[in-house]
């Protein structure tokens, strides 16, 4: 019998004696749930697993940084060469700054549909509401113990990549997680106070200055807010607080795709905008347009980041909503 891409990870993992996790750059709530999760299960198994984020993602997102992330590194350790790494929620490699050559093998767990498959093993489920639900299939056949800890980084993923369970990602799989996850003991309560509440009033502030900026295209088909770096210094506002703010674009009456363009305040980032699409019609996959500036994600919900003016980055936006629209259906 053939060997299935799970078989394969499964395999690989526990063949595996020395492993360095890591996820995509700016992590969500997925990528570190399932980057935590993932870390708990192989320690729980006696592996030497580390974790890795470059320093430049510090501080995390205010909403995440009750999240602990054990064995974390932000240097690629010395012995590469003799681990075994685990791209967790990765679309593409070029969306991490650790370049896994001369690595022991590659494994690459995600859901994204336009996963490049660049692992040597690759469990790629498309079908699954987060990477979080992945590395959950994942643990029985590894032999991992659901313990609460686990469980709790898990469903910081799984309740942020379906939003709140109310997404199109979120299929029974979604559902049956959730319940075993609640079993587990997880306090579900006190992780939605984390991710969903104690707003910074800055972040109010910066959300305020982002819907007066809304600028509207085509009927209402593109709605879009830029925020600047001068925005973020009156606020007072971290970089992290412009997350969700595309969400309320997307909320808008006729909106076809929703559009935050934001200039990027990392060192070494200067005249870089980052550019979050959200999409509220079938007829746009909002993926195909970040992968023209190299960036990816979902069919409703993509990004990518680029030094293109603001102006020029509206002009592509328009054009290629457009031509999605007047594309002919499938048959």
């Amino acid at each position: 019998m053939a060997m299935t891409e799970m078989d394969s990870v499964v395999a690989e993992l526990s063949r595996a004696e020395k492993l360095l996790l890591c996820t995509h750059e700016h992590p969500d709530g997925d990528a570190l749930g399932s980057l935590a999760a993932m870390q708990l299960a192989l320690t729980q198994l006696g592996k030497d697993a580390l974790s890795f984020m470059a320093a430049e993602e510090f501080p995390l997102p205010y909403e995440y940084r009750f999240l602990t992330v054990d064995r974390l590194v932000t240097e690629i350790p010395e012995d590469l060469a003799a681990r075994t790494v685990v791209f967790l929620d990765c679309g593409n490699i070029d969306r991490n700054s650790l370049r896994p050559d001369g690595a022991r093998s590659v494994v690459n767990v995600d859901h994204h549909h336009d996963n490049t498959r660049f692992g040597t093993v690759n469990l790629v489920a498309a079908e699954a509401s987060s990477t979080a639900e992945i590395v959950w299939t994942l643990l029985a056949p590894l032999g991992v113990s659901l313990t609460r800890e686990i469980a709790e980084a898990l469903y910081v993923g799984l309740v942020t990549d379906t939003g709140k369970f109310m997404y199109e990602n979120t299929g029974p799989g979604a559902h049956l997680m959730a319940a075993a996850l609640h079993e587990a003991g997880i306090d579900a309560q006190a992780i939605y106070r984390h991710l969903f509440e104690n707003i910074p009033v800055e972040k109010l502030d910066l959300l305020a200055r982002a819907l007066s900026n809304l600028r509207r295209f085509d009927g209402g088909a593109l709605s879009l807010a830029y925020l600047s770096k001068a925005d973020y210094e009156a606020s007072g506002a971290e970089e992290g607080y412009s997350e969700g703010v595309v969400d309320h674009l997307r909320a808008l009456d006729g909106t076809v795709v929703a559009a935050l363009v934001r200039d990027q305040l990392c060192p070494g980032r200067d005249g870089m905008r980052k550019i979050s699409l959200r999409a509220s019609d079938d007829r746009v996959d909002v993926s195909m347009i970040a992968r023209e500036y190299g960036g990816g994600g979902h069919r409703r919900a993509a990004g990518f980041s680029t030094e293109a003016a603001v102006p020029e980055l509206i002009d592509f936006l328009r054009r290629c909503i457009a031509e999605q629209l007047a594309a002919p259906a499938p048959a």
